[in-house]
């Protein structure tokens, strides 16, 4: 399942800058199945949030529930 950031980056590219930049961005899951998301590894996001068209997808490496890598 796909995760938002948080934060609503509007592109794959604005994310990388967030977390070059030293951000502390979290990720969650909309919907009745969030609350589950992992904390270490790797998770899949989309964006920009929902009404608007997705337009990125990435792999996000994560730890301690948060983004420290985008593919």
């Amino acid at each position: 399942m796909s995760m938002y950031v948080q934060g609503n980056p509007k592109s794959k590219a604005e994310l990388k800058r967030w977390i070059a930049a030293g951000k502390q961005l979290g990720y969650y899951q909309p919907g009745p199945f969030g609350g589950n998301e992992a904390q270490n590894g790797t998770v899949y996001a989309e964006g920009p949030h929902y009404p608007k068209p997705h337009r990125w997808y990435g792999t996000l490496q994560v730890k301690d529930g948060v983004i420290i890598s985008c593919k």
